[in-house]
């Protein structure tokens, strides 16, 4: 374990002491007596289920609430940040799980926003700011540059901006609320590469993951919180994941990521969605793969493999410029996601805050939008009643913990707005649901009912696309899986002869150097045999093979 262990009898105090803490909110007491210390030169990972209060007191420490009671102590001394800015320069920073980035900005214009060097007193000096801007991130390591426009970025690499700008302050408390989400497993890596380096005898790190595999390696200590109160704090060392699981949870919950029977014995039905030669400006060129009634297709690839892109060209999110698309046989063009919408092709964005969700409008609202005209309105008259019994109904369904249907979404945790999400296109009864990171900033518990929904979907005959940066989470659901490389379609693997390694291998090549024969469209699967350099009859059944 990285950072430095200090033992129960240290004359030193924490680097931070968090003690009876309470915080309450209109119909709800998010903490109540929470404590926590942070040791000098270690990672505390913080850990509970979503709705435990994590959020919360993460708020309180940067200074964007206050609490009701209790007190912060930052090497001994009391502090009580008024704000983000005192936060900071009381040296606690801070990366939150949801962006604050201003996406008409550069990289370099966020990365200092509000303290940009200046040339007399008014004016921004952009060469100062430029090349501070390329220092930070040539130090730092991240593949990120500096005079891109932040709204051209995919979110991995917003991430990285607000991993950047945080270190940028040179914080001794560094808390990070889901830092991975986002990221590949290379990204992942380059995260924990920096964390080793801002470990000291001076710095600590809080990080906050539902990732038990992160937590295990970068981890010192655990603090389990449940239901905004202190469980306890455990050695990762001496700690099985099962028992910090059964801490979060109050119950035993499987943990393992092996395939789940129904997946194995499920038998995909006709093809219901059939893509050829889908592509977009400067990225996807030629995706074909078929989508069987009754199936989970994965999709699987690094960062920046077309994935999501595929996802969006798909419904009619992003503007494709080649490729044929049919549904049920037959052809469909797709303009926007209404259109997909229609057709019962429904997509939870990976970015749920700026595509998925009404911020401002409550639970209710949310979760029955797109099916008031088909499920919910009879002569163009709502039937209020009725689509309030049914977000109930699924509010129970996904365990979406909110006081009621008329809480604003804005004011629920990462993971309960990502269960309204998935709730609305439940509620849109879709034939063809394209669910991209599904589980990102979902606890355990909850990612084992998310699992368990959509493997039911499927049996009940939805087909599903699952996009997801987890490996075993697409191994875990797939009953075949696509992978990509540099916006093409490099393997498609089924279930039986998908692994972590066989998938890597796929992810890994370059398109230019692998051939791209048509798929045999007879077979019950894509006979797709992208790694081969040229058009064969593979044998009945059977896929590409690394």
């Amino acid at each position: 374990m990285g950072g430095t262990t200090h033992s129960s009898t240290d004359p030193f105090p924490p680097l931070l002491d968090v003690s009876d803490v309470t915080r309450s909110f209109p119909g709800v007491r998010a903490l109540s007596g929470m404590r926590l210390d942070l040791r000098h030169g270690e990672v505390l990972a913080l850990v509970g289920e979503n709705g435990a209060g994590k959020s919360t007191l993460m708020r309180l420490l940067s200074g964007v609430d206050q609490p009701d009671t209790g007190r912060f102590l930052l090497d001994g001394r009391e502090i009580r940040p008024s704000g983000p800015g005192h936060a900071r320069s009381l040296g606690i920073g801070i990366i939150h799980q949801e962006f604050s980035l201003v996406p008409d900005l550069t990289v370099a214009q966020n990365l200092f926003l509000g303290r940009e060097p200046r040339r007399w007193r008014w004016f921004v000096d952009r060469r100062a700011l430029d090349r501070r801007a390329a220092e930070l991130v040539a130090e730092l390591g991240l593949p990120l540059d500096p005079d891109a426009p932040v709204a051209t970025l995919s979110v991995a690499h917003q991430q990285l901006v607000e991993i950047a700008r945080a270190l940028s302050h040179r914080p001794r408390v560094l808390i990070m609320d889901e830092p991975t989400a986002a990221l590949d497993a290379d990204e992942v890596e380059t995260l924990h590469a920096l964390i080793r380096r801002f470990q000291g005898p001076n710095t600590g790190v809080i990080y906050i993951s539902h990732r038990m595999d992160e937590i295990r390696r970068v981890a010192d200590r655990i603090t389990v919180i449940r239901d905004g109160r202190y469980v306890a704090t455990r050695a990762v060392s001496t700690t099985s994941t099962d028992e910090v699981v059964s801490l979060m949870v109050g119950r035993a919950v499987a943990t393992s990521t092996a395939p789940a029977p129904t997946r194995v014995a499920r038998r995909p039905g006709p093809v219901v969605l059939s893509v050829r030669g889908l592509s977009t400006r400067g990225l996807l060129r030629d995706v074909s793969f078929d989508l069987h009634e009754g199936e989970i297709l994965g999709f699987a690839g690094l960062m920046g493999a077309g994935r999501t892109e595929t996802a969006r060209a798909l419904v009619g999110a992003d503007p494709s410029t080649g490729g044929t698309v049919e549904v049920r046989g037959r052809p469909a063009r797709i303009r926007n996601p209404a259109e997909a919408a229609a057709l019962g092709v429904g997509y939870l964005s990976e970015d749920r805050k700026r595509y998925g969700l009404l911020l401002d409008h409550d639970v209710g609202t949310n979760i029955t939008l797109a099916a008031l005209a088909s499920r919910f309105a009879t002569a163009g008259v709502v039937r209020r009643r009725a689509a309030r019994t049914a977000a109930q109904g699924y509010v129970r369904a996904l365990g979406v913990r909110t006081p009621s249907l008329d809480r604003p979404v804005r004011n629920l945790s990462g993971g309960n707005q990502q269960k309204v999400v998935l709730a609305r296109w439940l509620a849109r009864d879709c034939d063809v649901l394209i669910v991209d990171e599904p589980t990102r900033g979902v606890d355990v518990g909850a990612k084992e009912e998310i699992h368990q929904l959509l493997e039911g979907l499927a049996n009940d005959g939805t087909s599903v696309i699952v996009i997801s940066s987890e490996l075993p989470e697409v191994l875990r659901l797939s009953d075949r899986v696509v992978v990509m490389s540099e916006g093409r379609v490099t393997g498609i693997l089924p279930a039986a002869e998908a692994s972590q390694e066989a998938i890597m291998r796929y992810a890994t090549l370059r398109p230019e150097n692998t051939g791209t024969p048509p798929p045999d469209r007879d077979a019950p699967g894509d006979q797709y045999r992208a790694g081969a350099p040229e058009p064969t009859a593979p044998e009945h059944g059977r896929e590409a093979r690394p």
